[in-house]
């Protein structure tokens, strides 16, 4: 399947669960449960085995993802909702698919979406002003989504929209090693 495909697919499954979360009143709580899978998903390499395995059977897929809901406590619907990418073997485009169904909330809402890479975990006192100067400077509602990354060393990547910012040490060490070989 090409990326337009795979784009296509986690889109329209997005949709239905944003349709079916909407109709019972559970997009924030399940807009909450997608952010921790992503987070589960990033920091445990078993668990994207799982989620990017062809080899595991159908019913062994859905029964892993069936304990990693109910261990993350997953509200029903997200749950119901894996089960469902399981069985119809999707769980390869989950990330794409919580991508997309947070960027349609954010669309929805009005909202736009800031995500930040920081070196170390923010204080929320540090994430709420992150989000002040983004609302300001964009001049409308920010959400931000925050990853860590120490290989950046210190800074921000901040990326909102097509813009990016990026104030991360590891950058500004590598023009800095650039500017040098330029100058010798």
């Amino acid at each position: 399947m090409s990326t337009s495909g795979l784009a296509e697919v986690a889109k329209r499954y997005a949709l239905a669960l944003y349709a079916l979360a909407d109709r019972d009143r559970l997009l924030d709580a399940v807009a909450g449960d997608l952010r921790e899978l992503r987070a589960m998903i990033a920091a445990s390499a078993e668990l994207r085995r799982l989620v990017g395995s062809a080899a595991l059977s159908r019913q062994a897929q859905g029964r892993a993802i069936a304990a990693v809901a109910q261990a993350a406590a997953l509200n029903p619907l997200t749950a119901k909702f894996l089960g469902i990418v399981a069985a119809n073997r999707r769980l390869f485009v989950l990330s794409a698919m919580i991508d997309s169904y947070l960027s349609e909330l954010a669309r929805r809402r009005g909202e736009m979406t800031a995500s930040v890479t920081a070196a170390i975990e923010l204080a929320p006192a540090q994430v709420q002003a992150l989000e002040d100067a983004l609302k300001a400077r964009m001049g409308g509602k920010v959400a931000v989504e925050v990853a860590v990354d120490p290989g950046i060393l210190g800074g921000l990547i901040v990326k909102v929209g097509s813009r990016m910012i990026d104030t991360s040490l590891r950058t500004k060490l590598q023009r800095l090693q650039f500017a040098m070989k330029g100058a010798g």
